[in-house]
């Protein structure tokens, strides 16, 4: 007797191809996921990524702060080209004191969106590739990418991630509330509206959260009924248990190669996994972010591989 699958037309053998998620791996690359999950095909932007991506936050001429340009604004208030009269001079420097006390001209005039190079890292220090949103939290520091007091307001890679792939990186903390946060397959440009970050477009990786004392995955809510979590003990022989150290340096890896199954690991380690029903993931879940709530924090060495 026949099988089904081999009294289908050829068609019909195309189209059940066709549901496949792109990039869905093989059953034994597959992780600790639920196999009786079922994926139906989702689409994804049209420049989603599809070969390794990196960053290692090593930025040539960078201007990290408006206070390296004070002095030479300053010497030579003179601005030219769109949006200035050529030669004119701007309003005394002194009279800017009370805009923040960096002794800088007042009426520098805003080059149009239009107008900026997309790379300037004078209006975007953190470079084209990522994107903080509504913050100012987020800079540049000794070449890494650091955070204090975001309060939820993350900072975005604006290139899309696709449904399955591992996103790896370096976390440090010198804060004993320890706090390491990442959001993956999110928006690219939510944030938290209320103190409480209930309303989140993403799945959020939480290393020595609540003042370093829950290790967490949640989905959409991190205060959500569903979170997955690991109670911080440092007494235990489970590693898995132990706070986040101050100054030290952990490696992340967060990969969903199943299409479902969000999984977690530190230093090589797994700690958690996240097998969703309805998985987040194509336009609108395909983002990763680095977030923080009141710790200084720093990321640094990123890559993420297609899976």
């Amino acid at each position: 007797m026949r099988s089904q699958a081999s009294r289908l037309s050829p068609w019909a053998l195309v189209a059940l191809a066709a549901c496949v998620p792109p990039g869905s791996a093989p059953p034994y690359d597959a992780g600790a996921g639920d196999p009786t999950l079922v994926v139906p095909a989702v689409p994804q932007a049209p420049n989603v990524l599809k070969t390794i991506w990196e960053d290692n936050f090593e930025r040539a001429n960078l201007i990290q702060d408006l206070s390296m340009v004070a002095p030479a604004l300053a010497a030579n208030p003179i601005v030219t080209g769109p949006g200035a009269d050529a030669g004119k001079p701007l309003q005394d420097a002194s009279t800017s004191a009370k805009d923040g006390g960096l002794g800088l001209p007042l009426a520098i005039p805003a080059p149009s969106a239009s107008a900026r190079p997309v790379a300037d890292p004078f209006f975007n220090p953190l470079g084209p590739d990522w994107n903080p949103v509504k913050t100012n939290a987020w800079r540049i520091e000794n070449g890494k990418l650091c955070g204090k007091a975001a309060r939820n307001h993350g900072v975005w890679m604006t290139r899309p991630i696709p449904i399955n792939a591992r996103i790896e990186f370096e976390a440090t903390t010198d804060s004993a509330e320890g706090d390491l946060k990442a959001e993956v397959w999110g928006d690219g440009r939510s944030a938290a509206t209320t103190v409480s970050y209930n309303n989140a477009t993403s799945y959020l990786v939480i290393y020595g959260g609540w003042k370093n004392t829950i290790h967490a995955i949640a989905r959409l809510d991190e205060h959500g009924a569903n979170r997955k979590e690991i109670k911080v003990d440092r007494d235990s022989d489970d590693p898995r248990e132990h706070p986040v150290s101050v100054a030290q340096a952990y490696k992340f890896k967060i990969e969903r190669s199943d299409g479902k199954t969000v999984r977690w690991f530190v230093n090589g380690q797994e700690y958690l996994n996240f097998a969703d029903q309805s998985p987040l993931s194509g336009i609108g879940h395909d983002h990763f972010a680095f977030n923080d709530w009141d710790a200084h924090v720093c990321f640094d060495n990123v890559r993420v591989t297609p899976l």
